[in-house]
């Protein structure tokens, strides 16, 4: 098994439905997610962006 490969993608309008469409997209495509990370504003209670992180085996997308 070799080391696992990453895809990052930026959703800089955060809803839950930008966020399900990048989930489903990603998904289908065999990336699995990783986790969900957000940047927020200090004067904001809503992030301003997100990173959505997904990984998948090296020679899975080959």
């Amino acid at each position: 098994m070799g080391n696992p490969e990453y895809k990052v993608v930026e959703v800089s309008m955060v809803t839950d439905t930008e966020i399900e469409t990048v989930l489903n997209e990603w998904s289908r495509r065999g990336w699995e997610l990783e986790r969900i990370t957000y940047a927020m504003r200090e004067s904001q209670k809503r992030p301003s962006m997100a990173f959505v992180i997904f990984t998948r085996k090296a020679d899975a997308g080959k």
